[in-house]
């Protein structure tokens, strides 16, 4: 039996509490609980709290809050961070002195994994197994290559879009509408194939494993292994869930940076989203393209396509340097890492397929459509010749990147999408070299946001931020692909 329990008060950091009384000494409303928990509230940085304080006292009141807020941020530890370890203490002391026993030294398989998968010395080989297995064999080699093989090149391109295009050409004698749905970029032969057939066997398998991993647990392990690495660029490991989560997608991401705690993280986790992490169904095309067009080679003792390795240490060396870079010009310090880890335990059936289906969900929901509008879009470019003079200003860059000319159309379809793009190059593929299939890619990657993260990035950020970042992905890609290639043609490395 405890002896003694701690204080039912807590007493905070001496700027967590100075702040905490004058905004104490601002608030006048009944909010059904005490001001002080109130104020609390708001210096943590609780959105919602804040619009309730701006309902109940108005807007000058509001404003007056949100400055003592900033103000109490304005030091090493944010406050939320103040008041999160300094409840976790109280808590531990009252688990201490509510309890008696002796802790079972016993620990068991899973506690043991997730000890290893957060150690640098196995944590690291075993991110390397996590990539390789389930990014590069199941997503990239099985979704994008196997599943990709059996609905584009089999359903599709035998069955479906020959049926529709014999419906289109025996009912509709207009060429221009036959053109819209059936035509080289039509609205069926482009956007429903692509969307159906290319992308969602890619974006299904990544939905699959990332499930799967999220659910084990491991997701937050991954978190605090790379913490050191991300300190490095200006962002703690609780950065590591946008980064992931923009290899589904970056527009889903880029709203996740909210979680991050302060304006200097969500402003380089959204540089770093929209220059180097390729989406779902971007990473899919690519890795399908590089893992089946490109020489294989072996990287200690396992196989594996060169193309994909020369792809992968270009983008993991510019999301070093673009770090680096930001960190020592973004405004502001760096706030410390907490985080709750969840046991690890085999993935529930049950919790991977819901997950993996209300994601599917919003890809129908949310992306389908733009395929469709993309293929509309292309298909009004082509009628009224915009599209043609946009590919021949794209021309001079795409030489001087060193690809050939017939590489701009797939660059064209990066300005829609950047998935969009990468099926594109896919459809190019035969007319390049290997060398050529690097470069692109990585271009491709580099590229600039697509329109749904743009326009998120400009709500997010602010219209500055969105064309700055713009700018700066596409002189970044043009650049970094114009050294790639002259590198590999001096090199001769074989691709």
């Amino acid at each position: 039996m405890p002896t003694s329990l701690p204080s039912g008060t807590i007493t905070y950091a001496p700027r967590v509490e100075a702040a905490a009384d004058s905004i104490q000494a601002l608030l006048r409303a009944d909010y059904g609980l005490s001001h002080r928990a109130v104020a609390l509230l708001a210096l943590q940085g609780d959105q919602e709290v804040l619009a309730w304080i701006e309902s109940q006292e108005g807007a000058k009141t509001a404003e007056q809050v949100r400055e003592y807020v900033r103000s109490a941020a304005d030091g090493a530890e944010a406050p939320g961070f103040l008041i999160h370890t300094q409840l976790q203490d109280w808590v531990a002391d009252l688990v201490d002195d509510a309890t008696t026993g002796t802790p079972d030294p016993q620990t068991g398989f899973a506690d043991r994994l997730g000890q290893l998968c957060t150690s640098p010395i196995t944590g690291i080989p075993i991110a390397l197994i996590v990539v390789y297995f389930a990014l590069y064999q199941f997503v990239g080699i099985f979704g994008g290559g196997t599943l990709v093989g059996w609905l584009e090149e089999g359903l599709f391109g035998n069955y479906i879009n020959p049926w529709v295009t014999r419906v289109f050409e025996t009912f509709v004698p207009w060429e221009a509408v036959r053109e819209l749905f059936v035509g080289e970029y039509g609205v069926f032969t482009l956007g429903v194939t692509y969307a159906v057939a290319l992308i969602l066997p890619i974006v299904g398998c990544f939905f699959l494993a990332f499930a799967i991993l999220e659910d084990s647990g491991y997701l937050p392990r991954l978190a605090m292994l790379l913490d050191r690495l991300f300190k490095l660029i200006g962002l703690n490991g609780r950065a590591v869930i946008p980064i992931v989560l923009g290899f589904g997608c970056d527009t889903m991401a880029t709203i996740t940076t909210r979680i991050l705690e302060t304006r200097r993280e969500r402003v380089i986790a959204t540089f770093l989203l929209s220059l180097t992490i390729p989406c779902a169904a971007q990473l899919g095309v690519i890795m399908a393209l590089l893992s089946t067009r490109t020489a294989e080679g072996y990287l200690l003792g396992v196989p594996i396509r060169t193309g994909a390795l020369v792809w992968g240490g270009v983008l993991f060396l510019i999301f070093t340097i673009a770090g680096l870079l930001a960190a020592r010009v973004t405004p502001g310090s760096l706030t410390p890492f907490v985080l709750e880890l969840p046991p690890m335990r085999p993935p529930r059936l049950a919790n991977v397929l819901a997950k993996t289906l209300s994601r599917l969900h919003w890809y129908f929901l949310e992306v389908f459509p733009l395929f469709v509008y993309a293929s509309v879009m292309i298909w009004i470019g082509l009628m009224t010749g915009l599209f043609d003079r946009a590919i021949a200003l794209l021309e001079p860059i795409v030489r001087f990147v060193g690809l050939p000319s017939e590489a701009a159309e797939a660059f064209m379809f990066g300005f829609f999408r950047r998935d969009y793009g990468a099926a594109g190059l896919m459809k190019t593929a035969d007319s390049l070299s290997g060398a050529d299939l690097v470069t692109a890619a990585v271009v491709l990657t580099l590229f600039l946001p697509c329109i749904a993260q743009f326009l998120v990035v400009w709500k997010e950020r602010g219209w500055r931020m969105a064309f700055g970042i713009g700018a700066i992905t596409f002189t970044s890609a043009i650049l970094v692909g114009a050294l790639l290639s002259r590198l590999l043609a001096w090199s001769g490395l074989p691709l």
